[in-house]
């Protein structure tokens, strides 16, 4: 095929990598460039493209008349199977993208070939923290440098033309059991990045560091510190007032894991806080209390890291109910008046619209079903609480449940449309305290709550819930506060959204087909098999006057706590990045062969005292990762063929799999824990046997 001359140049900068290539430019990627992101609408030099983070798309080439003409341009592979959640980022020409473990890859953005890879070596041992798979969700971009940060708790800047390591900084105390999953965010010189780990009850803070040299500015704490010496602000002197006990002891959670925002117009950024550490409030703050800064959003002073104001979703959270979801700023009109609003569709179940200069409440209403309150109170902004929904040592069922009626899937707002955009969830589960719980501070594995006891209680809660729980892509009206239009899906797991001004919104569906929806009215204009769910938020970008669309497929992460894979009813290739764009011709390979028909093991001959023994020991140690009674997971442990059965103790023990994610347990279960985990699932395995058969 005969190069035009600015492919030819393209073509030249590949191979000139190391002089003036590709990348070279990214070197300009500085505040001015990214405050005005909307002048150059084929870049997407940012998580959510532009600073509001709305993921939008200026470019309208790709459209609703012909987007049935989409096809895949090129794709790469990526080698570990696991979760994939990133948006990549096209700058000048070059795609960066970041994959399990965090290893950054740099490609031509129009042919696909790679650049440059590096691997950051993420101590493997950190997979056993994490609480939602070994995922990331993105990387920024400065002054010729990619910004990563890494699952064991780095901040790396990366040379963006030869992928080599500029700088690195550890960004986590050595208390807690901190991951991190989350995106940096770069703003004025400065890279600000949270972390994971209120699921074994580390604290929250989120730190910036001078994006040139990895040097630490300020950090802000989420959750007070021990009352007896100085807390770190004034806002931790007011958050310490709302909490009782030993809550400094016991960690309390409020990690910033996801979502951070910053708004150039007024120089604040957001940060959207998680969930309370353990659960249950009874064992964080047996007084009660509001617990701040849990579940809230928090304005920060972006220079100072001072605080301006904070909006609590969930006072008192003990449902995992975290505001670290997608945050976007926009300009509504409200009542005949120009608002600048943030807005967020947290796990609780509310769609909120706030005023971003103050924190003030201007509307919420719910976006899905719920019964742990019945709405908002207008006047003080306070969820109007179901008292049932405190629960004890009896299960109780609540809506939502702890994966949220949404959850990590980032959002898209059209301003064309006026709509956002989002995946929804309504799941049902039996919320109980654990009245045995003893915390073990540096472990993952720390929610106080219990997944045992009350058989019959538990059985109705998963049999009401296998019934009533749904799963739909929504069109919501923000300033209406209400649905426009939605499509249903099967399962849950369908990915995140771009909108973009072609009259599209793309998601990743869990039927293994990435798709095209009018965003408008929601009528399905185009989707093609992918052999995967693509469940990370696409981009779009151009170059030399063609529109691409870029998306990480590959199944993983929290989602797989909700569902087996093997339920989509149709096999997962390895993960890839794809790109697609009108008339592409690129194929995917054909699948591999099926793998054999599983077999039913052996039903155990131990006894029930050692199956009750393994059964609480699963839910302490690997239902976090594999769901709980082993329904599902990040792999569904009763679907192990005979051989991973045979290697069960080396697995768990010796950590044979750890590239995969499965790092040793040998520091917290012995040989006899182990055998008893595995007699308890292969006596689940022997339960549900006719389900999984069916599967097959």
């Amino acid at each position: 095929m005969a190069f035009t001359f600015p492919r030819l140049l393209l073509a030249l900068g590949c191979l000139a990598l190391a002089g003036q290539g590709l990348g070279q430019s990214a070197r300009t990627v500085d505040h001015a460039r990214l405050i005005a992101a909307d002048r150059e609408p084929g870049q997407w030099m940012a998580p959510g493209r532009t600073y509001g983070e709305q993921r939008f798309s200026p470019l309208d080439q790709i459209n609703a008349d012909n987007a049935a003409k989409l096809g895949l341009a090129w794709y790469a592979d990526i080698a570990v199977d696991r979760g994939v959640e990133a948006s990549p980022l096209m700058i000048d020409g070059v795609l960066y993208n970041i994959e399990p473990w965090n290893v950054t890859t740099a490609y031509d953005a129009v042919t696909g070939r790679q650049l440059w890879r590096f691997d950051p070596q993420v101590d493997r041992e950190k997979g056993r923290l994490a609480c939602c798979d070994i995922v990331t969700r993105g990387l920024a971009a400065w002054k010729g440098k990619v910004i990563i940060a890494t699952l064991d708790g780095r901040l790396i800047a990366i040379d963006a033309k030869t992928g080599k390591q500029a700088w690195s900084v550890d960004t986590l105390e050595p208390v807690w059991p901190y991951t991190i999953t989350g995106a940096p965010r770069v703003f004025d010189g400065k890279v600000i990045i949270g972390n994971s780990g209120a699921e074994g009850a580390a604290r929250g803070y989120v730190t910036t560091y001078d994006a040139d040299t990895g040097k630490q500015l300020w950090r802000f704490y989420t959750v007070p510190g021990d009352p007896s010496k100085p807390q770190a602000d004034k806002a931790m002197e007011m958050a310490a007032k709302t909490w009782t006990g030993e809550w400094w002891k016991r960690g309390g959670g409020g990690t910033v894991w996801d979502s951070i925002v910053y708004d150039a117009e007024l120089d604040l950024v957001y940060i959207g806080v998680g969930n309370g550490g353990p659960w249950p409030q009874k064992y964080r703050s047996p007084g009660g209390g509001d617990n701040l800064f849990l579940s809230s959003i928090v304005a920060l002073n972006a220079k100072t890291g001072d605080y301006v104001w904070h909006y609590q979703t969930t006072p008192g959270e003990q449902w995992d109910y975290t505001a670290t979801q997608s945050m976007i700023l926009a300009d509504l009109k409200i009542e005949g008046k120009m608002r600048k609003v943030l807005m967020q569709a947290p796990k609780n179940g509310f769609f909120y619209v706030l005023d971003r200069a103050t924190g003030k409440l201007i509307s919420a209403e719910p976006y899905v079903a719920m019964n742990w309150a019945s709405g908002i109170d207008k006047a003080t902004g306070r969820p109007i609480m179901n008292p049932e929904a405190k629960y004890g040592e009896v299960p109780v069922i609540i809506t939502p449940g702890p994966g949220g009626g949404h959850n990590w899937h980032p959002m898209a707002y059209s301003p064309q449309t006026g709509l956002a955009y989002f995946p929804v969830t309504e799941m049902y589960m039996a919320f109980s305290i654990n009245p045995d719980f003893k915390q073990t501070p540096g472990n993952m594995s720390q929610l106080g709550i219990s997944t045992t006891g009350y058989d019959l209680t538990r059985k109705a809660a998963a049999d009401f819930a296998a019934k009533n729980n749904k799963y739909w892509l929504t069109a919501w009206d923000p300033v209406a506060q209400k649905e426009r239009w939605r499509v249903p899906y099967p399962l849950r797991g369908s990915g995140g959204i771009l909108a973009t001004a072609g009259n599209l919104v793309f998601q990743g569906t869990v039927h293994g087909t990435f798709a095209a929806y009018r965003a408008d009215t929601g009528e399905k204009v185009w989707d093609m098999p992918v052999q995967q769910v693509p469940i990370a938020a696409p981009i779009s970008y151009m170059i030399d006057g063609v529109q691409y669309i870029a998306v990480n497929a590959g199944w993983g992460g929290g989602l797989g706590h909700a569902a087996s894979a093997k339920a989509f009813g149709f096999p997962l290739a390895t993960p890839r990045l794809l790109v697609f764009k009108l008339g592409g011709t690129e194929t995917l390979p054909a699948m591999a062969e099926a793998a054999p028909k599983l077999e039913r093991p052996a039903d155990t001959k131990a006894s029930a005292e050692i199956i009750a023994r393994g059964e609480q020991l699963y839910a302490q140690n690997c239902a976090s990762c594999h769901a709980e009674r082993a329904r599902g997971g990040v792999k569904d442990l009763r679907r192990m063929s005979a051989s991973t059965h045979a290697e069960f103790n080396d697995i768990v023990l010796k950590g044979t799999r750890i590239e995969k994610g499965m790092v040793s347990f040998a520091d917290v279960l012995s040989h006899g824990d182990t055998e008893a985990i595995h007699a308890y699932l292969i006596r689940r395995t022997n339960e549900d046997w006719d389900e999984i058969a069916k599967g097959e």
